[in-house]
């Protein structure tokens, strides 16, 4: 096997370990994560994500939950 077959294998696979449904759905071809992940995963990563559980919202670090 070259260097070049071994490099560029097209059989790798990621598993980042998230279930489709549970922690994400995709929508417009992105990964968009769900409310009980990003509250699970325990801080905000400042991205805006569409479900963002904490607020203020879009704030590096912040772990206060939005009241419902």
């Amino acid at each position: 096997m070259s260097y070049e077959e071994n490099y560029f294998d097209d059989n790798i696979s990621f598993d980042d370990g998230l279930v489709e449904g549970r922690d994400f759905y995709m929508g417009n071809g992105y990964r968009v994560m769900t409310a009980g992940f990003l509250t699970r995963r325990g801080f905000c990563c400042a991205n805006s994500c569409r479900h963002c559980p904490y607020w203020p919202k879009a704030q590096k670090g912040n772990t206060r939950l939005r009241e419902k």
